[in-house]
């Protein structure tokens, strides 16, 4: 344990910890003129008609859990589970990754947001669906949900124009990774950000292990290594968002962005309460499954050391489908425990961190065998990538 709570503890040196206090004055203005600037390269679009089969794929009936809106050169994708916390369906998955295609080659597009109906932006995945899918004998089902749910990550992350995600409530597991890859993220006082996957028995994925390891310092292990929750000012401290606005100022940020024209600045003041952090951190840590974080600490290591978004995703798919075949039995656990029966203690195996070797944290990198159906994540090469590698410097 010595080796996690070491990665925890170095965040005392860490300068987020320098700056929270201080006050910040974000104004929409700025938001607008820095989109404006990042999509100026881009030709203004021409008179452009919408097609039936267009219009067709944007029908809100038609996709009532992701509801597709066009304004002008504006495309957005909205979250429409608000009652589940917008968490991912495999349906979501699949519609947002088809009418992303259509928006980056529309050359009408400048520019798409990200949203949630509700309380939250999305909560993650569809968790229980999978565990229910994978008991049942069809472990194939989860591993086809994680490879898709990867590729629309991928896509965010190398899509060729600017996408905002406007984080106005929970931002957890999946969220975090269609999120925290786009290029401008907006929060407010309502974001509550964090990547808990290790308490029932998973790990951060969906990029974590990159957008975590380039964040200074050693934050980024500490967040996926204790599940602790980050308010919106706090994220953008360590630079996880880009900008933060007042959640009452949201909609003339939205109609500003629809028009990329001025608008009136607002002021945002915000203070930081500190916490005893040190003791809630080894708490969450003694509280989450063993294996499921030594495989995060090699996963952000090793994102760390490549320094490669695609290499990240295809060990993120790896080591899930190692979890949905059972090479331990923690998810399952963790997540009847937490997400089904609720409120039951997990039993986590083994129970100790010094109980996990480094032979069994091996074969979580070690492709699957003798599963004909199962092939690593394939990745297209692409040099988009727009707002890498400098996402994470405010510190």
């Amino acid at each position: 344990m010595h080796e996690v709570l070491r990665s925890s503890s170095l965040v005392l040196d860490n300068l987020f910890y320098k700056h929270l206090g201080q006050k910040h004055c974000i104004c929409v203005e700025v938001v607008v003129k820095q989109l404006d600037r990042q999509i100026s390269f881009w030709q203004k679009p021409k008179e452009y008609s919408v097609s039936n089969n267009s219009r067709r794929s944007l029908n809100m009936e038609e996709f009532n859990e992701v509801i597709f809106e066009f304004k002008k050169s504006i495309r957005r994708a909205i979250l429409n589970r608000p009652g589940q916390l917008n968490s991912l369906t495999f349906e979501m998955i699949s519609q947002m990754l088809k009418q992303l295609g259509v928006f980056e080659e529309d050359p009408t597009v400048k520019l798409v947001i990200l949203k949630g109906k509700g309380r939250a932006f999305c909560a993650g995945g569809d968790v229980k669906g999978v565990i229910n899918f994978v008991t049942n004998g069809h472990w194939s089902f989860g591993a086809s949900f994680f490879r898709r749910q990867l590729t629309l990550d991928y896509k965010i992350a190398t899509f060729k124009k600017p996408v905002v995600s406007i984080l106005n409530g929970f931002v957890m597991g999946g969220g975090a990774g269609l999120s925290m890859l786009s290029t401008f993220r907006i929060v407010t006082e309502k974001t509550i950000f964090a990547m808990p996957e290790a308490s029932i028995g998973v790990f951060p994925d969906c990029g974590a292990s990159y957008f975590f390891s380039r964040i200074p310092g050693y934050f980024g292990e500490y967040l996926g290594l204790t599940g602790t929750r980050l308010t919106g000012i706090e994220m953008l401290h360590c630079g996880l968002a880009t900008h933060f606005v007042l959640s009452k100022d949201l909609t003339s940020l939205e109609d500003s962005l629809d028009s990329l024209g001025a608008s009136e600045s607002m002021e945002i003041l915000t203070m930081h309460k500190e916490g005893k952090w040190v003791m809630d951190a080894i708490k969450s840590i003694k509280s989450s499954s063993p294996t499921s974080l030594k495989i995060f600490l090699r996963l952000i290591r090793e994102a760390r050391r490549t320094n490669n978004l695609k290499q990240c995703l295809a060990n993120d798919f790896r080591a899930i489908c190692h979890i949905l075949r059972r090479t331990n039995n923690d998810f399952f656990e963790g997540g009847r425990a937490m997400l089904i029966e609720k409120g039951r203690k997990p039993q986590w195996m083994p129970s100790k961190l010094e109980l996990v070797s480094k032979e069994m944290v091996d074969k979580y990198f070690c492709d699957i065998e003798n599963e004909e159906d199962w092939a690593p994540l394939q990745l297209p090469s692409k040099s988009a990538l727009p707002h890498f590698p400098d996402l994470y410097s405010r510190l």
